[in-house]
Order: structure tokens, then sequence, then C-alpha cells
């Protein structure tokens, strides 16, 4: 199933959400293909998707969840990439 939680995050003048995937990759590249979304807003295991787009995903079929939610769907499928710390950070 493809999730999205809502546009909560501020980045670039814009709010963004998070599409990912709770069964595959591959369901998730088909289905941000299909709404248009570039492949650069891959990152690690969801793409980020500008705010105004939200209500278009959910009309494709995307099911609204919260944030927690999302990432909690992520961990369960064994699908959750976390972001790796830099060398500085170690």
């Amino acid at each position: 199933m493809i999730l999205i939680d809502p546009p909560l995050v501020p980045s670039r003048g814009r709010m963004w959400s998070h599409l990912a995937s709770d069964s595959s990759y591959d369901e998730l590249h088909v289905f941000a293909r299909h709404l248009g979304i570039p492949e650069r807003g891959f990152d690690r295991d969801h793409y980020d998707v500008p705010g105004e787009w939200y209500d278009e995903a959910v009309a494709a079929g995307a099911r609204p969840v919260t944030s927690r939610e999302l990432v909690m769907a992520l961990v369960m499928a064994g699908l959750r990439r976390r972001k790796q710390p830099s060398l500085e950070e170690e």
C-alpha cells in the first residue's frame, strides 16, 4: 500500500510530505512515476512530495497517515533506510 503523511516539513520555501510503500520500493517507484514525481525526489526509502501534490496523491490511491505511522510501516516492512552518519558526526 502507498502511504503519504501530511505536508508538515518546511524546506526551500514549501511544505513537504513523504510518500512511501509498506510493501516494496518497486510499488513506490511505479506510483511516483504515475504521479510524475521526479526520480530525484527519492530519498533512501521515500519520496519527498511538495504539499500542493498531496491531494492528487490521495486521489490516486495513497493512504493518508501520520508521519509516525509512515515510519512505523517502513520499519515493520523492513524497508526503513536510516540516514548514515557523516564522518564529522562520529
